[in-house]
């Protein structure tokens, strides 16, 4: 099959056009339908002097198309500490945008849709975690990264799934609360029995779906197939997975999978959709949650933020300078994959 080629304004280190890169994904005619809005986004960045900053759940057209760096959590959250462009648009959820904007306060920071939310983040407040606190003083408090700006203001330090053990482990401690992620934490407490994790049940819409036996059925209609699991799932699940780990982690895991080697990637649909891109001669067999939240962003709504420099995410002072330290303790301590790479 020929591929149209479309010139598009992108930087020549990306070896490529968005095209080019997402030519097995997307019909030639559904991305000819978008090249003029991934134009126009490419010579706004320019102009504004702007990043865009892509979560591996997005879609492909913004992964491969518009995205400057591309990663989980973890990952993003420390380049938006590093950049030097004055605008950062989060191609994430409302809590990944806090976080730049916590970790780099004097920057602005816009996310293209401010519903973008995320149902773990919205399963705690504040006030939830002072009451803990009340209840088990003395407990160092670990919060996972998806929470908002005001959790992370009342916990002692953040993790992420790609770094989740390390955090714990550096604390030195034979008792923790870990917040908001049951399966995380459970999953946190499987790899460092001589802790104690006092959990909170909160859980991803996505993740809390998949179950253990569709695995099972997955390898029986698939031998030798290798199951990836994100933490966030259930125990069953992640108990027949070949792997468990970040987003990150995962697509570092195929990169070493041989040519005609079968994967499944447990985690959020879109992911296998960019993660495939980058290994051509993986088959991947393809279960499918969507994350509504995610699905938010979109190429026209960041070309929209890009215009009219809209919806810019402010956090509280006191908040941020409180949240910061939280976060500066995980930056610190890093551990696992995180970021995908920069485009």
């Amino acid at each position: 099959m020929t591929h149209m080629r479309t010139n598009l304004l992108v930087r020549a280190e990306d070896g490529a056009t968005p095209l080019q890169r997402a030519q097995h994904t997307l019909p030639d005619i559904e991305w000819a339908s978008i090249a003029e809005t991934i134009d126009a986004i490419n010579v706004l960045k320019k102009q504004r002097n702007a990043i865009v900053l892509a979560h591996n759940y997005m879609t492909p057209d913004i992964y491969h198309g518009v995205a400057d760096i591309v990663g989980d959590s973890l990952g993003l959250a420390r380049e938006a500490a590093r950049t030097d462009a004055e605008v950062i648009v989060f191609a994430g959820v409302h809590f990944m945008a806090e976080t730049a904007k916590i970790t780099c306060p004097d920057k602005t920071v816009l996310i293209p849709d401010p519903k973008a939310g995320c149902s773990l983040a919205e399963s705690i407040t504040g006030a939830d975690v002072r009451l803990l606190r009340e209840r088990h003083p003395g407990v160092p408090i670990v919060a996972y990264v998806n929470t908002s700006a005001e959790v992370k203001a009342e916990v002692d330090i953040c993790c992420t799934s790609g770094n989740a053990v390390e955090v714990v482990r550096s604390l030195g401690v034979d008792e923790v609360i870990f917040l908001p992620d049951q399966y995380l934490a459970r999953w946190v407490a499987s790899q460092l029995p001589e802790v104690k994790v006092i959990l909170w049940e909160g859980a991803c819409m996505v993740h809390e779906r998949f179950t253990g036996a569709e695995l099972r059925s997955y390898r029986a209609q698939t031998p030798g197939v290798q199951i990836l699991a994100h933490p966030e799932c259930p125990p069953d699940v992640l108990a027949e997975a070949d792997y468990v780990g970040s987003t990150a982690g995962m697509v570092g895991f195929v990169k070493h999978v041989p040519a005609g080697g079968r994967v499944v990637m447990v985690t959020e649909c879109s992911m296998a959709d960019n993660v495939a891109m980058e290994a051509p001669g993986v088959e991947f067999v393809r279960p499918c949650n969507l994350c509504p939240h995610m699905k938010r962003i979109t190429l026209d709504k960041i070309l929209h933020s890009l215009q009219t420099m809209t919806t810019e995410v402010h956090v509280d002072p006191d908040i941020a300078e409180r949240a910061r330290r939280s976060v500066d303790r995980m930056l610190a301590i890093g551990g696992g994959p995180t970021a995908g790479g920069t485009r």
